[in-house]
């Protein structure tokens, strides 16, 4: 007898939102956490007495209001706080700030250029027109046309067919999974400014990739990826933290009978008779299923928990072949004083505070930032993407205190000639608070607590491969068909009763929630299929 119907091995968000549809559906499921919180890197941790950080991801913009809608999240605690519009402050002095409204970055733009600013309406409507596409395929079950199977083919079919109202926006998709994120950009605009305030998406992909990296284009997208038009509302600071997010999901969950456990690491997932049956835990204890949903990534799941000599040799060299090496770090600070940005106190705008804050000077310091961590060197001036999520929910830290979160990029997984000890922590740390400094004077003198997370510790403590996000590269060959390996991309995997729902499948990291939907649409549909409990 199956203790379960399915276990899903890692409580991430990904993990969760399947567990809640496949509980939702009648199902028995219990999510398995190794650390002693649920979330991966959708967490809340009290990192110092009284102060609440989100450790990894650190705002909500990407969770699609379909998932949001479907677990009636808001009645379990997710709330979406409304912070101040963003900002970017360049060395002269001069800012730009990313008010909603198209209009007025144009005249944000007109700044620098009046060219740019008059072609900025053109750019938005053009990535607007590809979004209706994107946001569908996002949902898209990849399939797989090579096995010559009617009914793989007859599904191919059907994807082109639902897809024919593309016409020529077929090619403007296709630049954008293929060109750089600069020499798309500087088809229309020329302003180095501009270049570099859109241009920086691409660094903050967390990835490896730099602003003029083949390939790099489709992060430009990610900005419209999300329907700030639904009933879900738009996206943004969550009350409380990340971990709000995950513990909403696994709330809706349990309300279906959806368990999670902490504190249970899994040492190998069972297979017998050429099936998943269960898994066993460190601790010894077997937990036995009917299926098995792996939330953890491709990498570990079929490279650390199974034995390689079930698994076809060319699905593991597809496995091994993922690209999978991340250049970006996290830092997380408690001070005592937010910075102080002078573009910002020059600017006299009418918010007390900006939300994002983005550093990014210029193009060619993205790009060096990128091209020292090719070669095993922290970026002298690293890409930096800021909030003070404090400033908007007061819960997170201390009265009068505040918490600041810094993902940037780039730097090397591995150091050449060195490793990542605490010394080099803090070197990152340095060159990080020299970055900001330039821009909010003295700053660094209002840290009291630090948390620096480079590649290696991302893998460590939230097994992202390489310290991925991702857990693996977005590129062309890496996306739909082959995410993340051929033949095994819609979800399922080489062993019968064992499938994926983390972010080594498509469409990828982000917290979305869409692989762990779409994964759970496809256990359900082969439900039929599955041996008597």
């Amino acid at each position: 007898m199956s203790d379960y119907d399915a276990v899903i091995v890692g409580a991430g968000h990904n993990g969760l939102v399947c567990g809640t549809y496949l509980a939702k559906a009648g199902l028995k499921v219990c999510a398995i956490e190794r650390r002693p919180v649920i979330g991966g890197p959708a967490v809340t941790e009290e990192l110092w007495p009284g102060y609440r950080i989100s450790v990894a991801s650190f705002v909500m913009t990407l969770l699609q209001p379909k998932i949001m809608l479907d677990l009636e999240l808001d009645r379990f605690g997710l709330e979406v706080v409304e912070t101040a519009p963003g900002f970017q402050p360049f060395p002269d002095g001069r800012c730009i700030v990313f008010w909603p409204e198209t209009d007025r970055v144009a005249a944000e733009i007109a700044k620098f250029s009046h060219r740019d600013a008059e072609a900025y309406p053109r750019y938005v409507a053009h990535m607007e027109g590809l979004v209706p596409a994107l946001r569908r395929l996002l949902f898209e079950i990849p399939v797989d046309p090579t096995t010559g199977r009617l009914r793989d083919l007859a599904r191919a079919v059907r994807l082109v067919w639902r897809y024919r109202g593309l016409g020529d926006r077929f090619y403007d998709l296709w630049d954008l999974l293929t060109l750089s994120a600069h020499d798309l950009l500087s088809r229309w605009f020329k302003s180095d400014e501009v270049l570099a305030m859109l241009g920086s998406y691409a660094s903050g992909s967390g990835g490896n990739i730099g602003p003029k990296s083949p390939g790099s284009a489709y992060v430009l997208a990610r900005p419209f990826l999300r329907d700030q038009t639904t009933a879900a509302g738009r996206s943004g600071l969550v009350r409380g933290g990340m971990g709000t997010i995950s513990k909403a999901i696994a709330a809706s969950g349990a309300q279906f009978g959806l368990e999670t456990r902490v504190d249970a690491p899994v040492r190998r997932i069972v297979v017998e008779g050429g099936k998943a049956v269960g898994v066993e835990l460190v601790s010894g204890e077997v937990i036995r299923s009917r299926i098995v949903v792996a939330n953890a990534s491709a990498k570990t799941t079929f490279l650390k928990l199974l034995d390689s000599a079930k698994l076809p040799p060319g699905f593991l060299k597809d496995i091994r072949d993922f690209r999978t090496t991340s250049t970006c770090f996290k830092i997380n600070l408690a001070v005592d004083q937010p910075p102080r940005f002078t573009a910002f106190e020059a600017a006299k705008l009418d918010f007390p505070y900006p939300g994002a804050i983005v550093i990014a000077p210029n193009v060619d310091e993205l790009e060096r930032a990128f091209d020292s961590a090719k070669y095993g060197e922290m970026a002298r001036k690293p890409y930096l993407w800021m909030m003070v999520p404090s400033m908007f929910d007061p819960s997170v830290a201390p009265p009068g205190k505040h918490v600041v979160s810094i993902f940037g990029g780039h730097v090397p997984y591995r150091l050449r000639d060195r490793d990542w000890d605490d010394d080099s922590r803090e070197e990152l740390f340095r060159l990080v608070m020299d970055a900001v400094a330039e821009y909010a004077p003295g700053f660094g003198n209002s840290v009291t607590h630090k948390q620096v997370l480079t590649p290696v510790d991302l893998e460590r403590i939230f097994d992202l491969p390489g310290g991925h996000v991702h857990h693996g590269d977005l590129s062309v060959d890496q996306i739909f068909f082959k995410r993340p390996a051929r033949h095994f991309a819609d979800y399922r995997s080489p062993i019968e009763n064992l499938y994926q729902c983390g972010a080594s499948t498509h469409p990828g990291g982000g917290v979305t929630g869409v692989p762990g939907h779409n994964a759970a649409r496809v256990i359900l549909e082969d439900r039929r299929t599955w041996a008597a409990p």
